[in-house]
């Protein structure tokens, strides 16, 4: 065995056991404070909340195309469009893919470069020039013809590479979360504005319903004034009352045709050529699984997001550490040479070099140090993220549940105000045709018995919205298992 063979093989061997020396901190989740049970709709609460009464979930979480829980065919066709069409998603998984390419950038570093330079040059010597030895002028072409091949590795003694591949997959998974959430945000946006739109139908129809109803009543007070038994200040105060129906009427075209045109953007279609049938609001409030609080970690897009930020920032305190040891390069390089294009590859034109070569830096002025102490304030910062994204996911469920449990009971007593506006309108109507009361006192009743007749329609809207919400804020029919692995990561499969 040779010299050089010898430190060859000393060097790789020094790699080879270094190469499991790992320095910087192991990861562990953090910490987040959850509670046993959601307390704002208990099994106890079911029988007073509509849509809880009889359809308890017979499983604890959400499943795949969770707005089919809605049984709303034109619903479905919509949330079907949004995976496909919305811009939204297709940039973020863009960035996804972007960040997944990050981590097979940070894996090619674990293996050497090769390169490679042929060149062929000719050269000739000025007839002029005189050789310092003989003094004599020469004059000459000269070819050179060269085949290097120069490879270079630095092997991970320290961990260094590691802690940035790893770094760059906890980002793509990230990433893969943001586009979890993305999807799940455009999606329930689509359901909510969707039963918003139905909402609005439904308004139309009571506005509709009122404007006819309002209409006959000028008719009635123009019969009896005619006839003299009525006045001409109940005839405009009718006329008034219709009017100002069929503006408040008009206005809710703004509303649904901003509801539509925002659905339209979220499935991808262009809003001048988008439109949805009207049909008013029929939808009732399903009963949705919320299982417990402790699975709403792996239920959440947004969660897994600052907790898989909070890994990389662990991995990035691993880099900075690496820096305070040294790195060894091993460097080789080969060819063949020949002033003769004849003798180009024949063996005695062959050259090589080979030798590792090792760097430390001695003083850096603190830099290290200020890296490393930086790089665990980011996962401070991180772990404060992240836990306060678990306090704003369990606000996010207990004020969606608070909802439905409250407005269920809203809607009840709303319900039996309607009735008694109801009762009220009809009896003022019969004393106004009798003689007894004024017209003044029917528009009171027929302006009351609308406004309650809205304010039912509205906590309808509320009750489906607040549905919508609760999903999202259970993380869809997602689960923290579908993000990608890091062997996944670095597959050929886009």
């Amino acid at each position: 065995m040779t010299a050089l063979h010898l430190r060859v093989g000393i060097a790789l061997a020094m790699a080879s056991c270094l190469s499991g020396c790992t320095v910087g901190p192991k990861y562990n989740r953090p910490s987040a404070a959850s509670g046993t049970a959601y307390k704002e709709l208990t099994p106890a609460d079911y029988k007073n909340t509509e849509g809880w009464k009889v359809a308890q979930p017979k499983d604890d979480a959400l499943r795949g195309k969770w707005w089919e829980i809605f049984n709303e065919p034109e619903l479905n066709d919509l949330e079907e469009k949004v995976d496909v069409s919305n811009q939204s998603i297709a940039s973020a998984a863009a960035s996804f893919f972007a960040a997944r390419a990050l981590v097979k950038e940070a894996r090619s570093q674990l293996f050497p470069t090769v390169s490679a330079g042929p060149s062929i040059a000719t050269s000739r010597s000025s007839a002029n020039t005189r050789s310092v030895a003989t003094s004599v002028s020469s004059a000459g072409t000269i070819s050179e013809f060269n085949l290097p091949f120069d490879a270079t590795w630095e092997p991970d003694l320290f961990g260094r590479i590691r802690h940035t591949i790893n770094a760059a997959a906890y980002g793509a998974q990230t990433g893969a979360a943001d586009l979890a959430n993305v999807r799940l945000t455009m999606q329930t946006d689509v359901a909510v504005d969707y039963f918003e739109l139905r909402g609005q139908d439904a308004l139309k129809q009571l506005l509709d319903s009122s404007v006819s109803d309002f209409q006959q009543s000028l008719e009635l007070t123009k019969a009896l004034y005619e006839t003299g038994i009525g006045t001409d200040e109940a005839v405009a105060q009718a006329e008034t009352q219709l009017e100002a129906t069929q503006a408040q009427d008009a206005a809710l075209g703004i509303q649904r045709a901003n509801f539509e045109h925002a659905i339209a953007t979220l499935t991808g279609q262009p809003a001048s050529t988008f439109s949805i049938p009207v049909q008013p609001l029929k939808t009732q409030p399903p009963a949705i699984p919320i299982g417990v609080p402790s699975q709403l970690l792996e239920r959440r897009p947004d969660i897994a997001a600052t907790e898989r930020l909070v890994a990389q920032a662990n991995a990035q305190i691993g880099v900075a550490e690496a820096a305070y040891f040294p790195t060894v390069t091993l460097s080789a390089s080969a060819g063949f040479q020949s002033s003769s294009i004849a003798t180009w590859f024949t063996w005695p034109s062959r050259f090589f070099s080979l030798g590792p070569t090792a760097s430390e830096t001695l003083f850096d002025g603190g830099l290290r140090h200020a890296t490393v102490q930086q790089y665990k304030a980011q996962y401070d910062e991180t772990v404060a993220n992240y836990r306060q994204a678990v306090l704003t996911a369990f606000q996010q469920v207990e004020d969606n549940l608070s909802s439905l449990r409250i407005l269920s009971t809203e809607i009840q007593y709303q319900d039996t105000a309607v009735k008694s506006a109801e009762r009220s309108l009809s009896q003022a109507l019969d004393r106004y045709k009798l003689g007894i009361d004024p017209y003044l006192n029917v528009i009171t009743a027929q302006t009351t018995l609308l406004t309650n007749q809205q304010t039912a329609v509205n906590l309808r809207i509320q009750q489906m919205t607040a549905s919508g919400g609760l999903i999202q804020a259970l993380g869809g029919g997602w689960e923290a298992s579908q993000l990608p692995l890091p062997a996944q990561l670095v597959s050929k499969v886009p």
